[in-house]
């Protein structure tokens, strides 16, 4: 009878779907260059629909990395850090995306991710460059 409890509670876990893991900065290593996740401003978080975490020190390599593995890797959880919240990490689909060459980002891209257009725009007003949702940004790194 425990057994059959035990399977039960292990099954009901299974069931939650995917889950995103806190990324532990100055310990991480990137999954695409194999950095070390130091930056709060630009890291991200791949999960699969199966549940397997990447971590990424910016948000190019994640984007890159969800580029050449989309087709054959469902994702089930996309995430980015907020420039604006140093450490927050926001959905990656619905973040609005500022490349500016004013605002180095870990692997030269000058990318980074906001939760708000509003403060993405307050940014850019201050640094320059250009912004873009999410499809937009996957177009623009898929043609680099």
């Amino acid at each position: 009878m425990a057994l059959l409890a035990l399977s039960g509670l292990l099954g009901l876990g299974a069931c939650g779907g995917p889950k995103a893991e806190p990324i532990d900065y100055g310990e991480d290593m990137c999954d695409f260059c194999q950095m070390t996740i130091m930056d709060r401003q630009h890291a991200a978080e791949a999960v699969t629909q199966k549940g397997r975490v990447y971590k990424f020190d910016a948000i190019e390599c994640m984007t890159d990395y969800v580029l050449e593995h989309e087709s054959d890797t469902p994702f089930g959880i996309l995430l980015v850090a907020d420039y604006a919240r140093p450490g927050e990490m926001i959905d990656a689909q619905t973040a609005t995306y500022l490349i500016s060459p004013n605002l180095p980002s870990p692997m030269g891209a000058f990318l980074s991710g906001f939760g708000s257009r509003a403060e993405a725009e307050k940014v850019q007003a201050e640094k320059g460059g250009e912004l873009f949702d999410w499809e937009a940004l996957k177009g623009k790194r898929s043609k680099r």
